[in-house]
C-alpha cells in the first residue's frame, strides 16, 4: 500500500502509489509546532509557516503561487501543536515542479525584512479575527482550562505581545534549529514514480546536516474539580465548548474513543444532535471532537446554544455523557458507528490529498503507518464494553472543563449549578 525510505541524514519519505488517479498530492512535514516554543517564541512556528510563502532565492512570492496555480494546482500550509506542513495538489505530470518549489521554500527561504514586518501585521490581524469569532475563541478559552500555564493551553498563533516581539533574527534562529532532517518527512500520494521521487528528494535535501529530534515538555493535566471560564460578549447565541482530558495519540483505546465520538456527536445520527437539535431545537450546530497529541488528548463537545436555554442544554449534554458511561451502547447503534467510521476512512483513502495527509501525519508524529486493513481489523475488535470503559474514564464530573462566550445574562453561579449534577 505504501513505501517508506530514509536518507542518510535522517529525513524520511513515505509514498502511496495510486495509478488510477489524475492527481498527485505532496507534503513536506516538520516535527515542530506550538508545543516546541518557549514563552518568548510563542507563535513563531506559525509565523515561519507564513513567511515561507514569501519567497526563496530561486522563487519570488508571486512565482511560487503562479507556478503552482498556473498549471491547475493548489498549495497551502498549516501549523498545529506538534507539526507544520506545506502541501500541494497538482496534475500528476507536474510533481517535479511541486517538489522543487516546496523543497526550496523549506530549505532556502529569504525572509525579506520588509515582508517580516508586513506579515507580522497580518498575523496580528488574524489574532483579532479569531477573537472576534466566538465559535473560534471559545476553543481558545477551553484549551487554557485544559492545559493552564503550558504550551498546549496557549494559542498556536501566539498573542499580540509575543508576535510583536519576534524579530527576523529569532525567526532565522528557530528555523535553523527546528527544520533539520531528523524532523522532516516528505509524503506523497497519487500517480508517482516512487524511485524517481526518492532520488529527487535525496538530491534536494542531502545537503542538510543531521541533528537531534525536536523535543517538548510533557503535558500536565491534574484536575480535581470543574473549571469554568465565561467571556461576556454581546452575541445572538451562547457558544459552548466542554472538554475532558482524554488519551494520547497511540493509546490502545484510540479507536474506541473514535467510535464514542461518532455515537455522541460525530454526525447527524448522533445522540447530541438528536437530543438538542432535532428533538428540542436548542442548537443549530452541535457536535463532538477528539484531539490527540503525543502524550495526552481531549474529548470535546461544542455547540451554539439559545442564550435563554444554556442551563437546559448543559443538563442534556451531561445526561448523555453520563449515560454513555453507565449504559452499554445498543448493538444496532454500535454497528452503525463502526460502519460510519470505516466508511469515512475508506472514502478518504480514495483521495490523493487525504491519503498524503494521513501518511505524513502518522510518520511525523508516530514514525509508523497503518494499512487500511490493519485499522479495519482493530476497529472490528472494539467492543461495546470498551466504549463504556472509555466514557467511564473520561467523563468524570470533577474533571469537566467548560468555556462559554455569551451575553451578560450568562451567570457564573448558575452555570456551576449545572456542572455539579
Amino acid at each position: 500500500m505504501f513505501r517508506k525510505s530514509r536518507l542518510e541524514n535522517g529525513l524520511r519519505i513515505i509514498t502511496r502509489r495510486m495509478p488510477d488517479m489524475q492527481s498527485v498530492s505532496l507534503g513536506i512535514w516538520i516535527k515542530v509546532g506550538g508545543r516546541y516554543e518557549n514563552d518568548h517564541e510563542k507563535g513563531i512556528s506559525h509565523f515561519i509557516e507564513h513567511l515561507l510563502f514569501k519567497g526563496t532565492k530561486k522563487y519570488s512570492c508571486r512565482a511560487i503561487k503562479e507556478s503552482i496555480e498556473g498549471v491547475g494546482g493548489s498549495l497551502n500550509g498549516f501549523t498545529s501543536e506538534e507539526l507544520t506542513c506545506y502541501l500541494v495538489k497538482m496534475p500528476s505530470n507536474y510533481l517535479e515542479l511541486a517538489l522543487d518549489i516546496l523543497s526550496d521554500m523549506v530549505i532556502d527561504p529569504v525572509f525579506p525584512p520588509l515582508e517580516v514586518e508586513k506579515e507580522k501585521q497580518v498575523i496580528l490581524e488574524e489574532i483579532k479575527m479569531y477573537r472576534d469569532q466566538p465559535q473560534s475563541y471559545v476553543h481558545e478559552l477551553l484549551d487554557a482550562l485544559l492545559w493552564p500555564d503550558q504550551p498546549l493551553g496557549i494559542p498556536i498563533i501566539g498573542s499580540p505581545e509575543s508576535v510583536s516581539r519576534i524579530s527576523r533574527k529569532d525567526l532565522l534562529s528557530f528555523k535553523s534549529r527546528a527544520y533539520t532532517p531528523m524532523n522532516i518527512v516528505v509524503s506523497c500520494a497519487g500517480v508517482v514514480d516512487e524511485d524517481k521521487l526518492a532520488r529527487s528528494v535525496a538530491k534536494r535535501f542531502r545537503g542538510l546536516k543531521a541533528a537531534e529530534v525536536n523535543a517538548f515538555s510533557q503535558a500536565r493535566q491534574s484536575q480535581e474539580e470543574p473549571r469554568l471560564r465565561i467571556f461576556h460578549k454581546d452575541t445572538e447565541q451562547t457558544h459552548l465548548a466542554m472538554g475532558f482530558h482524554a488519551f494520547r495519540r497511540d493509546h490502545p483505546l484510540k479507536y474506541a474513543v473514535g467510535l464514542l465520538h461518532v455515537i455522541l456527536g460525530g454526525n447527524m445520527s448522533s445522540r447530541l444532535f438528536n437530543e438538542l437539535r432535532e428533538k428540542r431545537g436548542l442548537a443549530y450546530e452541535i457536535g463532538t471532537q477528539v484531539r490527540r497529541f503525543h502524550d495526552t488528548g481531549s474529548f470535546q463537545v461544542h455547540a451554539g446554544i439559545d442564550n435563554r436555554k444554556v442551563g437546559q442544554s448543559l443538563d442534556l449534554i451531561r445526561k448523555e455523557l453520563d449515560k454513555a458511561a453507565k449504559i452499554p451502547v445498543r448493538p444496532d447503534e454500535f454497528k452503525r458507528a463502526k460502519e460510519f467510521y470505516l466508511g469515512q476512512l475508506s472514502l478518504a483513502m480514495e483521495e490523493t490529498m487525504d491519503s498524503m495527509l494521513w501518511l505524513g501525519e502518522s510518520m511525523v508524529t508516530l514514525n509508523k503507518t497503518f494499512t487500511l486493513e490493519q485499522i479495519v481489523r482493530e476497529v472490528r475488535q472494539v467492543t461495546r464494553a470498551d466504549l463504556r470503559e472509555v466514557a467511564r474514564q473520561i467523563f468524570k464530573p470533577s474533571r469537566v472543563n467548560l468555556a462559554l462566550v455569551g451575553p451578560e445574562t450568562i451567570k457564573q453561579d448558575e452555570i456551576y449549578r449545572h456542572l455539579s449534577l
